[in-house]
């Protein structure tokens, strides 16, 4: 940023637009800030994830795997506190979830395959990228992420 730079785009970026389905996923799709955008989660919530990705324009095959099977962490549900939710949605059964996941895709023939982790996620990621199932990775906001996964 500051400094400019010739930018060349791929052959097939922009060859592949996103559609923004509001018959996918648990979200809808909605004007915000006049730019139509496909939102999940409570409107009563006060924190807000933005997601800024040209994965559909380069042409890639993107997957968002629900791993909390509908349940994601509650602090104000006191039946769930965090300890107990923690053992049916830990990071290691993130990371035996997301071989799964790696391993549907491999079957349907992908062969280069990158994995992306918010918070909770990123220890999923990097434990993928330790057992070398996959070529890419990005780490945002990790969580139970330790300087030895990192060396």
């Amino acid at each position: 940023i500051g400094e400019e730079r010739k930018i060349s785009l791929a052959p097939h970026c922009g060859s592949n637009p996103p559609i923004l389905d509001p018959e996918s996923g648990g979200g809808h799709v909605e004007k915000l800030a006049d730019f139509n955008t496909y939102v999940s989660g409570s409107p009563e919530c006060k924190h807000a994830v933005l997601l800024a990705s040209d994965v559909y324009d380069a042409g890639f095959y993107a997957v968002v795997p629900d791993f909390f099977n509908g349940e994601p962490y509650d602090p104000n549900n006191p039946d769930r506190p965090k300890d107990a939710w923690m053992k049916d949605h830990s990071p290691v059964k993130g990371f035996e979830d997301a071989k799964l996941m790696i391993d549907a895709l491999k079957s349907k023939g992908f062969s280069s395959i990158g994995a992306a982790g918010f918070c909770w996620g990123a220890k999923a990621v990097v434990e993928l990228t330790k057992a070398e199932l996959i070529q890419a990775a990005v780490i945002l906001h990790p969580s139970y992420v330790t300087v030895a996964d990192i060396k």
